[in-house]
């Protein structure tokens, strides 16, 4: 059956009405989005200009984009249900709106959080010399809000998730199966949550600190990143030691500055038994006040052992924090070296041997009792009577 041309040529025109009013009222909602967004950042920035605060200019500022995006989205939900779109359409345009929004929504969040981290770590530089609490604070800071970022990220990718049917009847079964599915998740996501419960664990605990200065595994480092499952530790000669959350936890390790930054160095000399240890003492008090790394604290020169062949002096010192320390060790070593050198180079450890012939060794070990010819009475002359 042929259908009349003017039948054909108005579905053609309603078909074509319907999908210009549709982009006339989408596309108005979309500018019109974008210029609310504009107007309500352009009044915020001008109220947050006359505040005493820059939380707000820069909360403003990072939150700029994603706020575009939750507009748009929220205002094409609102109008899609207006627009004449034929059904199988608005479906699958209602689905991918309702995903936008849940999508942008958790994009604003984490960028909120995001930003309020980045500000209490402003407000708490580690760049001074007494930052025991600010690196504290920033511990907290990093790994609370890093762990509070992965959960509202889990949230949103879930909520997107179950906006599909097949994955919410997917769920469902897991529900009926409630058991076997918990055991099997918990197993495979065993390594991820203790790592994470761990991140908890040391931000609560402090264990390590940001700028902490630790030794793991035999390496001297500090701590420069703390993230949601690891540890990034910064070695000293500028190598990156990444480490498990949980390993410090169940781990032992050395941490040099729990407490504060200031340290002990210790300097050992070796030298032979007549070295005057005075002097060296009265040396080593006029070479620590030179170098600009002590801080003032302790100055210590010490015979700390006597052994076979040398006695082993220990000068103790002082620094603000261990580059510091470290460097006032080499220096201390270095011109403690160079003095004995100069002026007491006898009394450089040295080995003793006395060395003998064969010769001098037996005549030192002749003995009269020891001359066959004395103990022989027939070899002597007849006596006188």
């Amino acid at each position: 059956m042929r259908v009349p041309h003017e039948h054909l040529f108005a579905d053609v025109g309603a078909v074509l009405t319907g999908s210009i009013q549709s982009l006339l009222i989408l596309g108005g909602g979309i500018v019109g989005a974008l210029i609310a967004h504009w107007v309500l950042f352009f009044i915020a920035r001008r109220l947050a200009a006359r505040t005493a605060t820059d939380v707000d200019t820069l909360l403003l500022k990072n939150t700029r984009r994603s706020a575009k995006f939750v507009i748009v989205s929220i205002v094409l939900q609102f109008l899609l249900p207006l627009a004449p779109i034929a059904k199988q359409v608005d479906e699958y345009l209602r689905h991918a709106v309702t995903i936008a929004v849940i999508a942008s929504l958790t994009w604003l969040v984490i960028r909120a959080v995001s930003v309020i981290d980045d500000m209490i770590l402003a407000r708490h530089p580690i760049d001074v010399r007494d930052n025991l609490r600010a690196r504290q604070i920033h511990t907290q800071a990093r790994v609370l809000s890093r762990t509070l970022m992965i959960i509202i990220g889990a949230v949103g990718v879930s909520a997107v998730l179950m906006t599909f049917p097949q994955v919410r009847r997917f769920g469902e079964t897991l529900l009926g199966a409630a058991g076997i599915a918990g055991v099997l998740i918990g197993l495979a996501s065993r390594a991820t949550v203790s790592n994470l419960i761990a991140g908890v664990q040391l931000a609560l605990t402090q264990p390590i600190r940001i700028d902490d200065v630790v030794i793991v595994s035999g390496e001297w480092g500090w701590i420069e990143e703390i993230r949601s499952t690891y540890v990034v530790v910064k070695i000293w000669d500028d190598r990156r030691l990444v480490v498990p959350l949980q390993y410090f936890i169940e781990q032992p390790f050395q941490n040099w500055t729990r407490r504060t930054a200031d340290l002990l160095g210790s300097v050992f000399i070796y030298a032979d038994y007549r070295l005057p240890v005075q002097r060296v003492r009265e040396e080593l008090k006029k070479i620590v006040p030179e170098c600009e790394e002590w801080d003032g604290r302790v100055c210590v020169l010490q015979v700390t052992d006597a052994k076979e062949q040398t006695i082993e002096l220990r000068a103790l010192v002082s620094a603000a924090d261990s580059p510091k320390c470290w460097d006032l060790r080499c220096k201390v070593r270095e011109k403690l070296v160079a003095f004995l050198q100069s002026e007491f180079p006898a009394c450089l450890p040295r080995v003793r041997a006395e060395i003998e012939s064969d010769g001098e060794r037996r005549a030192a070990e002749y003995t009269p009792a020891d001359d066959i010819d004395a103990k022989d009475v027939s070899l002597e002359g007849p006596q006188n009577s």
